[in-house]
């Protein structure tokens, strides 16, 4: 079992950032994919960006594409997700989710994954 926790969302202008963290329990945080999702009030969840095991492969939406970064700190097991130049319709719960690491296509947003957080309220106010 794996337990996630995010922390980091909060209210910010057009055009500011913020930082999300996603905190995981057990020792094995290398072996596990990550991915941050978020959902919009009366829009599903959609996927935002993927990171591997070891950190070394990414893959971002194109819609956050040049604005977010994803990186993780295995030593620590963490996962970040800076979000910078951000716009109103970025505003949604944003959610952390972790996956056993695998080679076939890690990266496809389809992707089912078996833990989740419980989210963090990101607001972006025009």
């Amino acid at each position: 079992q794996v337990q996630l926790v995010e922390s980091g969302g909060g209210l910010v202008q057009a055009g500011g950032s913020l930082r999300l963290s996603c905190v995981a329990s057990g020792r094995t945080f290398s072996m596990y994919d990550m991915a941050w999702f978020r959902q919009a009030p009366g829009k599903e969840r959609e996927f935002v960006v993927f990171i591997s095991g070891s950190g070394g492969s990414t893959y971002y939406a194109d819609s956050v594409k040049g604005r977010f970064t994803i990186s993780r700190d295995n030593a620590k097991n963490t996962v970040f997700l800076q979000m910078n130049s951000l716009k109103p319709e970025d505003t949604a719960v944003y959610y952390c989710a972790a996956d056993r690491t695998r080679s076939y296509r890690p990266w496809a947003p389809g992707r089912i994954y078996d833990y989740w957080g419980q989210g963090t309220q990101v607001t972006v106010s025009s």
